[in-house]
């Protein structure tokens, strides 16, 4: 039993840390017809230099095990944008007094905030269609990000927000 306690706490973290991502697609276009990929031209993620080549390294490496090749001639561009947000933890120490007297008691409580705020990501993917110069498939993912985090560290985050994207492509009709 106490195992069980502990496993579904794990789980209940890992849950919380997961990047979540929402799709959005073009019920028209056939997503068979795409087998090659480039970057958007004018490609600018918004993220330090450091920090988008780790996205664009995830990002190529993703495509080639979705089936996709690099194209000078591609069938879609690829483009990501970021936005950096903070969120407040909730973590909170309640603090609270009262008093009272025969029937009656009176009190006040309230949280004061511990630790600092949560950094997100918020992420972008845009297919683009080369030919028609038309978004036909895009994913939009949050996922906490630790700025003071290791290279390392921050790479297989990229892995798991690229991975977490493209899981949804190509969409089921």
């Amino acid at each position: 039993m106490r195992l069980l306690k502990y496993s579904l706490f794990l789980l209940f973290l890992a849950a919380c840390n997961a990047p979540q991502a929402v799709y959005d697609y073009d019920q028209q276009v056939n997503f068979s017809q795409y087998s090659t990929y480039a970057l958007f031209p004018e490609f600018q993620s918004g993220l330090s230099q450091l920090d988008e080549s780790r996205l664009i390294e995830s990002l190529h490496n993703k495509m080639q095990a979705k089936g996709f090749s690099k194209s000078e001639d591609p069938g879609i561009y690829v483009n990501v944008y970021t936005e950096r947000f903070e969120q407040d933890n909730r973590s909170r120490v309640g603090v609270g007094i009262g008093g009272g007297g025969g029937n009656v008691g009176v009190g006040v409580s309230g949280g004061i905030p511990v630790g600092q705020m949560d950094t997100y990501l918020k992420l972008s993917f845009d297919f683009i269609d080369v030919e028609k110069d038309a978004l036909v498939w895009q994913a939009v993912v949050e996922s906490p990000f630790n700025i003071n985090a290791e290279p390392q560290e921050r790479q297989e985050r990229f892995d798991k927000i690229v991975e977490k994207a493209l899981a949804g492509y190509p969409p089921e009709k």
